[in-house]
């Protein structure tokens, strides 16, 4: 199931649909797959669509001020934030998912729970002597966190996972209610996998990407690499919320 949800997307996202194009074209002969092509080129690589799209998946669940976020039992950080690991000593790799860790972090400061939770996210392709959970952990308690406040679930391998991980700790710990923390276009597809799984929990999305303040300008349809980033992750995320919902 990982491996399908982890694979199939590629065939159905632009750049795989692309490739398709091509090859049906080069097969058959034909012209209008390559315009087709490129008219899906164009239009998923500017920054008008992108951001559109990237902002229709975070509209679902908007910002929540901090002061609004009710206490709860613990706080829990879904992984994905770091990038290669580092030797001791190294400051440390984060991705652009880094506002999960200081999210999960000012939470905990301002008194919304008890307990920080970090998920043991290690893909099975990886060839790592540690989860991530565990050095996050690390670098938690480098910022001041006692560690005794912070909890590592089991290994997980995908989102699904994170979620039957934290309701597995949910029944040991005999919790209630916890605080979900991820990134906004990550919300969606997250809150419905822990609802599924039972867990009880307030969310509060970070790391927002669309700027609905910002008039649109002509440089908004100029290609650019990061816009085709936003086009695929936010049609990725789709395509994982529809592949739960029917597969789960």
């Amino acid at each position: 199931m990982l491996f399908l949800n982890k694979i199939l997307p590629v065939f159905v996202l632009p750049l795989g649909v692309v490739v398709l194009l091509l090859l049906f074209a080069l097969w058959r002969k034909q012209r209008w797959p390559i315009v087709v092509a490129l008219v899906i080129l164009y239009l998923g690589s500017i920054p008008f669509v992108g951001n559109r799209l990237i902002g229709w998946v975070e509209s679902c669940h908007p910002a929540v001020p901090l002061a609004q976020i009710e206490p709860a039992d613990a706080i829990v950080v879904l992984g994905g934030i770091l990038g290669p690991r580092v030797e001791s000593g190294v400051a440390p790799n984060f991705l652009e998912t880094s506002e999960r860790f200081d999210a999960g972090l000012a939470l905990l400061r301002a008194g919304k729970a008890d307990r920080l939770v970090f998920t043991g996210a290690r893909m099975p392709w990886e060839n790592t002597a540690t989860m991530e959970g565990d050095e996050l952990k690390r670098l938690a308690v480098e910022r001041g966190v006692v560690a005794e406040k912070i909890l590592v679930t089991r290994e997980i391998a995908n989102t699904a996972s994170e979620a039957a991980a934290v309701a597995e700790l949910i029944k040991v710990q005999s919790w209630k209610r916890v605080i979900l923390v991820t990134t906004g276009w990550h919300m969606p597809r997250s809150a419905y996998l822990f609802k599924q799984a039972g867990v009880d929990c307030s969310l509060f999305p970070v790391d927002f990407r669309f700027d609905r303040t910002r008039p649109t300008a002509a440089i908004d349809f100029v290609p650019k690499a990061d816009a085709w980033q936003l086009t695929e992750t936010a049609l990725r995320e789709y395509y994982g919320y529809c592949f739960y919902r029917v597969f789960r």
